[in-house]
């Protein structure tokens, strides 16, 4: 039977991580101070004393714990591995993209790779340049590769599920300044979800805001603050960036006729310029230009407030509500 927990971010992502230990005796979690410690964040606390070492520790080698789960995976286990930040999942792209990504293909289809890669990406303070990037759009561009971006305390323990259940490779993208926030009621002990599907954060009718992962609460703080100013804005939350749910966008924009994106990430290369360009392919007929809102190209400055003054937040949000609404003379944020 369900039940219902208050949990911060972390706390559900550690009670999916029990679940999936318990009741799938093939899964592995391991990874840099996973085991012991608990991890860096605390997200895996308290699992190594349960399931002893099916949790366990590596060294600091994004090489040796990508290839090692790949091989486990095509050999009838399922890890879930943690990289601390999604920056450091470069030092091993060959093992994404080159190996996991590619074995049913190669194997015409008598092998897959139920590998679930578990990191965090994104700005916090006093993160700097190596340690702030947003790397969803490099993820994506690869066949074969699953990726889910969890901004919500429910969706941190449903959508990883789904992608342990899955039996292709998947990255779980979370945010740690998500991690340790408020409590929430957490849904716990129901049916894994599939793979995809966008959740509509908040229905409207003027304009259409699409966006993922952390910046999404922003996001919403605007939209709030835009209903004040008679700006009725409807908010999709992704949840998977591959694959996209185009439906629900496009339904979505059939109705308000605007559409807004908006993403952590750089806008040059980013998955906002996929969604618009499906948009256009689509046919649908939009009554202002679309507009992107995401990072400049250039590095995340560490400084907490140079850092801000180059991310898009809730005032930047506002005022692309208002120009769409308004006269809709907009291009895209590069």
């Amino acid at each position: 039977m369900p039940d219902e927990q208050r949990l911060t971010y972390a706390g559900a992502v550690n009670a999916a991580l029990d679940r999936a230990l318990a009741q799938r005796p093939e899964t592995l979690l391991y990874g840099e101070d996973v085991g012991i410690p608990g991890g860096v964040f605390g997200v895996t606390k308290g699992l190594h004393k349960r399931f002893g070492d099916r949790v366990f520790d590596t060294p600091i080698s994004e090489s040796a714990i990508l290839g090692s789960a790949v091989g486990a995976a095509m050999f009838g286990r399922r890890p879930i591995v943690e990289i601390m930040w999604a920056d450091f999942a470069l030092v091993a792209f060959d093992q994404i993209v080159n190996q996991a990504a590619n074995v049913r293909y190669v194997s015409r289809g008598r092998l897959s790779a139920p590998l679930t890669i578990r990191t965090q990406q994104g700005n916090a303070p006093g993160a700097c340049a190596q340690h702030s990037q947003c790397l969803e759009a490099l993820f994506a561009h690869v066949p074969g590769i699953t990726v889910a971006m969890p901004a919500t305390h429910q969706d941190a323990h449903d959508l990883l599920l789904a992608a342990i259940w899955h039996d292709d490779p998947t990255v779980v993208i979370e945010n740690r300044t998500l991690y340790h926030g408020e409590k929430r009621a957490v849904r716990l002990g129901g049916p894994v979800p599939g793979i995809g599907g966008a959740a509509i954060r908040r229905p409207g009718t003027d304009v259409t805001v699409v966006t993922w992962g952390a910046i999404q609460h922003a996001v919403l703080d605007a939209a709030r603050q835009a209903a004040t100013e008679g700006i009725d804005a409807e908010v999709i939350d992704l949840r998977w960036i591959r694959p996209i749910d185009l439906p629900t966008v496009l339904a979505s924009l059939r109705r308000t006729g605007r559409l807004l994106v908006v993403h952590e990430a750089h806008t040059v290369g980013g998955v906002g310029g996929e969604i618009v360009a499906a948009v256009a392919e689509a046919g649908v007929r939009l009554a202002t230009p679309p507009v992107r809102l995401g990072a400049p190209p250039a590095r995340i400055p560490a400084a907490p407030h140079l850092a801000a003054a180059v991310l898009p937040g809730t005032a930047g949000v506002l005022g692309a509500l208002r120009g769409l609404a308004g006269d809709g003379v907009h291009g895209a944020v590069a």
